[in-house]
């Protein structure tokens, strides 16, 4: 499973750090930073079962970032589905 986090991780050096803690703290998750994306965007992919989104934002929060997960709703008008 992946959870994507907007986040306030504006530095390579800061993104570094986030992807040490994360990546020591659970050897089960792979986590990236996409820092030019206006949302400063964190990518975690479990390998087994799900992400904990409260761990990430915690980890986070500890180092004094902020983080919220992303919704992967598609927004949709009501013509698409009429065809």
């Amino acid at each position: 499973m992946i959870e994507v986090f907007k986040t306030n991780v504006v530095t390579k050096e800061d993104a570094i750090l986030i992807l040490d803690v994360l990546h020591n703290s659970n050897a089960l998750y792979l986590a990236n930073f996409d820092l030019a994306d206006r949302d400063h965007i964190l990518r975690v992919r479990s390998l087994i079962g799900s992400v904990d989104a409260l761990e990430i934002m915690s980890v986070l929060h500890r180092h004094g970032f902020q983080g919220e997960v992303l919704s992967d709703d598609v927004p949709f008008l009501q013509e698409d589905l009429l065809g």
